[in-house]
């Protein structure tokens, strides 16, 4: 079986939004409670984390919700999916492009989520791609 085969299969979609839901849940969470801890280590200010994680929130509630439906409306997903790849550029812009200067955790920390993110992009891209266009 191939991934052409497993995004085509009619749960693939819903159970990769749940994974994505829960993984940017864990990091929301993360980003707000420890916020004042990673700021000195990744040489990134406290409020961004902490904006960074809230501003999370509503797109998990969106993403889980998008999960429980047994076929969720394409145009929903494709609009997970963009927001996705838009956060994978915001983060390689903070990690290098910003106004700040991370250390090298936080480089390496920024880039390390952003490429999960990446992951998720795509695998919606593919699971989207694999989809009937009725769907």
């Amino acid at each position: 079986m191939n991934l052409r085969q497993i995004a085509a299969h009619p749960r693939f979609l819903p159970r990769l939004l749940l994974v994505d839901a829960a993984a940017t849940a864990s990091t929301a969470v993360l980003l707000v409670a420890a916020a004042d801890t990673l700021a000195p280590l990744l040489q990134l200010p406290a409020g961004l984390l902490r904006g960074a994680g809230a501003a999370l929130l509503p797109f998990v509630a969106l993403v889980y919700g998008l999960s429980r439906q047994a076929a969720p409306v394409r145009r929903a997903v494709a609009a997970v999916v963009a927001v996705n790849f838009a956060w994978v550029a915001a983060s390689v812009w903070v990690a290098f492009g910003g106004s700040w200067q991370p250390s090298v955790a936080g480089i390496a920390f920024v880039l390390a989520q952003a490429l999960a993110v990446l992951a998720f992009a795509d695998l919606g891209w593919i699971g989207l791609r694999a989809r009937p266009a009725a769907a």
